[in-house]
């Protein structure tokens, strides 16, 4: 990685597409760093409509005036070309959504650096933050590190802990790591400017990986513990979202999950997935588990809206005895 010396800025290229990655543009742009060329994905179709629509990082740089760059192959000769026309001292990776080749990696003299949404070398890959809760962890964090060929295996240049709360949803700390992430970065920027930072090489053998989530992660196991089905169902929010089937006789509605925690259970359960407790006066709908049982704080049936569970028992007929069931069952 080239000297810096005590400089006064440096040309940064920043790559980043969905919202996770605007506070850190946005951070950057504010700094005594200058952003000469953005990076994002494609205009993709979305909604009903169908009509394509920019991405978050797309919608922040034009509303700075920033120049972007927007390849379908970040890898190309002609997108090589244009970044090389930015100039950049550093190229800044957020949740950019495409591999770069070794030949963009090597472009910037102070090589390109990447903010990652958890303590690395754990949770490796596409979803850190839901997986760190899904996994029940305590705390997690933000990894500034420098980026090699190999998926999140670079040296870290600095790090910041945060702890997870109980019933935080992958949402709400999606929203903390973002903020965090964008104080970071410039911190990290001002090192590299400064020729200040140590970087510290992960340790491979502690490395975990955190792979994309998919739509059918989102099935709930009643026969898992009942910690792992409250936190699945805290890391799996928004996206893919966590259900399961509400089979009361021959009757199976599909029911949606938001919020839930492990509660106290009686010793004699019954299976897993059946309804203990049903009660929109007290607002209490717990469920046992394979072992334990979870109370579920709010949930949605298909074509409604999501509720609290008071309002939704006032509006939807469960009572003890009903069950939860898998697709499978």
């Amino acid at each position: 990685m080239a000297q810096a010396g005590d400089l006064n800025g440096l040309r940064v290229v920043f790559a980043g597409t969905p919202e996770f990655a605007v506070p850190a543009l946005e951070s950057i742009d504010e700094s005594q760093h200058r952003v000469t060329g953005v990076i994002t994905n494609p205009d993709r179709a979305r909604g009903r409509s169908g009509e394509p629509q920019p991405p978050p990082v797309k919608r922040a740089a034009q509303s700075s005036d920033l120049p972007v760059h927007q390849p379908e192959t970040v890898g190309s000769e002609s997108s090589l070309e244009q970044i090389q026309s930015f100039e950049p001292d550093v190229l800044v990776v957020a949740a950019y959504g495409q591999i770069l080749p070794e030949g963009l990696l090597e472009l910037p003299p102070f090589g390109c650096i990447n903010i990652h949404a958890s303590l690395l070398p754990k949770y490796r890959g596409a979803a850190p933050i839901n997986w760190a809760i899904v996994e029940g962890e305590d705390e997690t964090g933000v990894s500034i590190m420098e980026m090699e060929p190999a998926l999140d295996t670079g040296p870290v240049l600095l790090d910041e802990t945060v702890e997870i709360d109980p019933l935080e949803t992958a949402e709400q700390l999606h929203d903390r790591l973002s903020e965090l992430g964008a104080h970071l970065i410039v911190e990290a920027l001002n090192g590299l400017d400064r020729d200040e930072l140590d970087p510290s090489p992960q340790d491979d053998s502690k490395a975990t990986y955190a792979p994309k989530l998919s739509k059918s992660d989102g099935e709930l196991d009643w026969t898992e513990p009942a910690d792992r089905v409250a936190d699945r169902i805290r890391g799996f929010h928004p996206w893919p979202g966590t259900y399961s089937f509400h089979r009361r006789d021959d009757e199976r509605t599909r029911i949606s999950f938001q919020l839930a925690r492990p509660a106290d259970a009686p010793s004699d359960m019954g299976d897993p997935g059946k309804v203990l407790e049903a009660d929109a006066t007290e607002g209490r709908l717990v469920v046992a588990c394979g072992e334990g049982a979870i109370e579920i704080l709010e949930l949605q049936a298909a074509g409604r809206r999501a509720m609290e569970v008071d309002d939704f028992l006032n509006g939807y007929d469960i009572e003890a005895g009903d069950r939860f069931e898998s697709n499978r069952e």
